[in-house]
C-alpha cells in the first residue's frame, strides 16, 4: 500500500505540473521578453542619437582613456564587461550622470569638475552602473511612461516621446527603493574593487549643502534625500575593514579635470 500510496503521489505531483504549465501561455511570454529586448535596443540608440545631435560631446583620446582607465577596474572587480557600458562624456555644466536603455552611461563634464577625487566620481559612475545591472532604467521608463508606449517608440518615435523619454531620465527621480539600491551597490562595488566608498558620501553631502551649486546640480535635485542616503552609506560602512588603491595619482586626477574643463571651453 505505501509503494502505491506513493506512486499516486508522483503521477498527482506530475499531473499537477502539466496541468499549471498547460496554463501558461509561453508564445506570449516570450514575445513580450522579445519586445522589451527590442524596445530596449533601439530606444537607447534613438535617445542616443537625439543627445549626439543637440549637446557637445566630447571625444578627446586623452580624456576618453582617462575616464576608461577609472572605469575598468570597478568594472574588473564586479565581473562587469567593461565594453558592454557605452560609456559618453557630454559637455554640460550640470553636475549629473545618467543611465539609459541599452547600457548607455552619460556622464556630464560639470560632476567630473566637481568631483574633488576619484572616489567622489567613481562612487556616482557606480550608482548609475548599478541602475543598468539591475534593470532599473526600463522599470522607471515603463512606470512612468507605459511599456507598450515604449515599444511603439521603438518602432517609430516622434519627437515629443523622445523629449518625454529623455526628461525622464536626466530630470526625475527612480523610487527611493531603487535609489537605495543602486547607492548600495555601488559601495559594494567600490568595496570589492579597493576604492574607498567614503568620499562618494562626502561628496552627496557636500552638494546637498551648496545652495549655490543647487542650480547645476541635477545629480541633487533628482536624487532626494541626499544628505539621508550619505549617512546611510557611511554607518553601513562602520566598522568595515576599507582598503583603498589610487587608480591615478592626485596629480594625475587633477589634470583629467583641468583637461574636461579646457574641452569644454
Amino acid at each position: 500500500m505505501k509503494i502505491i500510496s506513493k506512486a499516486l503521489l508522483v503521477y498527482g505531483g506530475f499531473f499537477l505540473c502539466w496541468f499549471l504549465l498547460a496554463q501558461v501561455d509561453f508564445v506570449s511570454f516570450f514575445e513580450i521578453e522579445q519586445n522589451k529586448v527590442f524596445a530596449e535596443d533601439k530606444i537607447g540608440d534613438i535617445i542616443w542619437d537625439e543627445i549626439e545631435r543637440n549637446e557637445n560631446v566630447i571625444y578627446d583620446d586623452s580624456i576618453v582613456s582617462t575616464l576608461d582607465s577609472l572605469l575598468l577596474p570597478l568594472c574588473e572587480a564586479n565581473n562587469i564587461e567593461r565594453d558592454s557600458l557605452k560609456v559618453h562624456i557630454v559637455k554640460n555644466s550640470q553636475v549629473n550622470a545618467f543611465a539609459m536603455p541599452d547600457n548607455h552611461l552619460v556622464v556630464y563634464s560639470g560632476l567630473i569638475e566637481a568631483s574633488k577625487n576619484e572616489q567622489a566620481l567613481l562612487g556616482v559612475l557606480g550608482h548609475e552602473m548599478a541602475h543598468i545591472e539591475k534593470n532599473h532604467v526600463m522599470k522607471k521608463l515603463s512606470k512612468e511612461i507605459g511599456f507598450s508606449v515604449l515599444v511603439s517608440m521603438a518602432t517609430g518615435a516622434n519627437g515629443s516621446q523622445i523629449a518625454e523619454v529623455l526628461n525622464t531620465l536626466t530630470s526625475s527621480a527612480y523610487d527611493r527603493s531603487l535609489e537605495r539600491e543602486a547607492d548600495m551597490e555601488s559601495v559594494r562595488y567600490m568595496l570589492k574593487a579597493n576604492i574607498d566608498p567614503r568620499p562618494f558620501a562626502d561628496f552627496m553631502y557636500e552638494l546637498s549643502l551648496d545652495n549655490e551649486m543647487h542650480k547645476y546640480t541635477y545629480l541633487i535635485t533628482t536624487h532626494p534625500e541626499a544628505e539621508d542616503r550619505a549617512k546611510y552609506i557611511l554607518n553601513y560602512l562602520k566598522g568595515k575593514k576599507i582598503k583603498s588603491k589610487a587608480i591615478l595619482s592626485k596629480e594625475a586626477f587633477n589634470e583629467f579635470k583641468e583637461n574636461v574643463a579646457k574641452n569644454r571651453e
